[in-house]
């Protein structure tokens, strides 16, 4: 699609102040979630010296198990025991999950099944989505939040432990975090709050990178929040070189 020669952008620097805030807001949300992004290493870490760990066992003639598991739990620490090894997969997992929630909404990358507004014009769209973050998101994320945080300070008052004898301890770390994953994602909707009651309310003659809409020139250029893959754009591919001590094939006339 070719692009409006008269369609411009804000110039760094001056953009007016709620998108500047909109942008700040999705700078600190975009670095959270890039730097949360990072614990997938010790999760895969864990999880596969926990299989592999429980798999390399065996039991000898007299009855007794060894393996690789039995030896590191009783050489190296006790923390290499099954038990405490899963906890702490769900556990990197949980924060994984809960820090990156703000990341893919700032980038779009939350599952849609968008049947109707889909087929909506453009404004119509940003409305819906101003809707969506009023009455849904923003009130979801600020009730969740509130009941959340009682729920990580009656944790820490009990001093809550894992159920398991061997498990992990101070329950209250990994519900807090929890907490910060869902305050991020609380700031992400709110981020692209601004921005929609800017394009609706504000002047939409300039462009600026939106995070949930595509500007009407821009429709169908993303999917996900992904830039599609055009052929068009593929670098021209130089002719093949021919293999020595073969002939090509003259080409084939058409049949008449």
């Amino acid at each position: 699609m070719e692009k409006d020669a008269s369609i411009t952008r804000f110039e760094p620097g001056t953009e007016p102040v709620v998108l500047k805030a909109s942008r700040g807001l999705r700078g600190f949300v975009d670095l959270v979630g890039r730097t949360a992004a990072w614990l997938i290493v010790p999760l895969v870490l864990i999880t596969v010296t926990d299989v592999l760990a429980r798999k390399l066992m065996w039991r000898t003639d007299a009855g007794d198990v060894q393996g690789m598991q039995v030896w590191l739990t009783r050489y190296v620490s006790k923390y290499f025991d099954s038990a405490f090894m899963q906890e702490l997969e769900w556990h990197f997992h949980t924060a994984l999950f809960a820090l990156v929630l703000g990341f893919g909404t700032i980038y779009n990358t939350h599952v849609r099944v968008d049947l109707i507004r889909d087929h909506m014009e453009f404004r119509r769209k940003a409305k819906v989505e101003f809707a969506g973050l009023t009455f849904f998101m923003i009130p979801y994320l600020l009730l969740t939040i509130y009941f959340a945080i009682n729920y990580v300070m009656s944790s820490y008052a009990v001093g809550e432990v894992s159920p398991s004898a061997i498990g992990l301890s101070h329950r209250w770390i990994i519900k807090g975090i929890l907490v910060i994953g869902l305050i991020v994602a609380l700031i992400a909707g709110i981020a692209v709050w601004l921005q929609i009651v800017y394009l609706i309310w504000g002047d939409d003659s300039k462009r600026f990178d939106l995070m949930t809409l595509e500007w009407p020139e821009e429709a169908g250029a993303k999917i996900e929040g992904k830039t599609r893959i055009s052929l068009d754009d593929a670098p021209d591919t130089a002719p093949a070189t021919p293999i020595p001590g073969m002939t090509p094939s003259p080409p084939q006339k058409p049949a008449e």
